[in-house]
């Protein structure tokens, strides 16, 4: 507090002072023009009532302005004459002029700080969304491979004597298999919380070639839907991209495997990836029956569908929201739309900015 009233007290000092010596450059260099002078004063009032808080600094910097308008630059000189024909009128003027400016600044500067709070408070309670969103993701989304890693550590352990090799190290395979891909989402769901108690919201980003990371994340995908078909196309030229690798290949994951399981269609799903200006677009398009319409302004927002066809798959707004989180951390952005023939997802990662 005591550092505020310093720094309030200094700025009308000084801009005081810088009015006062300009005013004597334009009495004594220029035309004696009292209005010039006292333009100058009401210059300075009007910066020192924004730049500092409440009213006093600013009455009392009219209180001054007048004074030195009435010593310094109105005859007789170097003394005050309350007598001057429109002292009053400029007195009351300047007083004005600060009481105004000062109340307007101060209701302007409340008022930025209410957005800023709201801003925060908005801030937090997406934070807290993504959480939740995170918590049900881990409930819904990992219960299939903690099935799969039970039954087959089970029909291990219950038919051992009557496994043969090849069906021991299937189901071994099947288990390490499983759990590498839990590991995997688990350390990745940690990466987005993390991202998201971050003050900037932010990721460690390193130059990645593209096609090495849409390489990874079909194949990891393929070791849990071996039937997934998917056509790539992309640029001949050599693509770098700053980027989290690991974040974007379960980007990647979760758009082809929604596309490959809620589209309905055997059809392989299309991955465009091309260059746009200062950004690289990747897009997954499928060929099946499209997104509501309806969900279509919500579908980044964590709640879970359940897809247009009735299949009976849900959790793809959960893995949806879960993208959007990733993206945004890169300064890109995230769309879907519905296409003539079925859905897409488009997402874009900005080049790296050359110095």
């Amino acid at each position: 507090m005591m550092k505020r009233v310093l720094c309030d007290f200094a700025v009308t000092v000084l801009l005081l002072l810088a009015a006062t010596v300009l005013s004597f450059c334009f009495f004594y260099f220029g035309n004696k023009n009292l209005a010039n002078i006292t333009v100058i004063y009401i210059l300075a009032l009007i910066l020192i009532a924004l730049r500092t808080s409440g009213y006093l600094y600013g009455i009392g910097a009219s209180l001054f302005c007048v004074a030195a308008v009435n010593y310094f630059f109105s005859y007789p000189y170097n003394m005050i004459d309350f007598s001057i024909a429109g002292y009053p009128v400029t007195f009351i003027g300047m007083l004005a002029i600060s009481i105004i400016t000062g109340t307007t600044t101060t209701a302007l500067k409340q008022q930025r700080q209410a957005i800023a709070e709201r801003e925060k408070e908005l801030n937090e309670a997406e934070k807290e969304k993504l959480r939740a969103n995170l918590l049900r993701a881990v409930s819904h989304d990992l219960r299939t491979p903690l099935t799969t890693i039970i039954g087959s550590s089970s029909s291990y352990l219950e038919n051992y004597p009557n496994l043969c090799e090849t069906e021991r190290v299937e189901l071994v395979s099947n288990i390490k298999e499983d759990s590498e891909w839990l590991l995997n989402m688990v350390e990745n769901l940690l990466t987005v919380t993390r991202i998201n108690e971050n003050s900037d919201n932010k990721v460690k980003k390193s130059s990645e070639i593209v096609e090495e990371v849409v390489s990874e994340a079909i194949q990891r995908l393929q070791r849990r839907i071996p039937d997934i078909r998917v056509k790539v196309t992309m640029p001949n030229d050599f693509l770098m991209l700053p980027m989290d690798p690991t974040l974007i290949e379960q980007v990647l994951i979760n758009l082809l495997e929604n596309a490959a399981v809620h589209s309905g269609s055997r059809a392989p799903i299309d991955l465009i990836i091309t260059e746009e200006g200062e950004a690289v677009s990747f897009s997954v398009r499928d060929h099946g029956a499209g997104i509501d319409e309806q969900l279509l302004p919500h579908i980044f927002e964590g709640q879970q569908y359940t897809s247009v066809n009735a299949d009976g798959h849900r959790g793809i707004g959960i893995g949806l929201s879960i993208c959007k989180t990733i993206i945004q951390a890169h300064d890109g952005e995230i769309t879907a739309f519905n296409h003539e023939r079925g859905a897409e997802f488009s997402f874009t990662l900005p080049k790296e900015k050359e110095n």
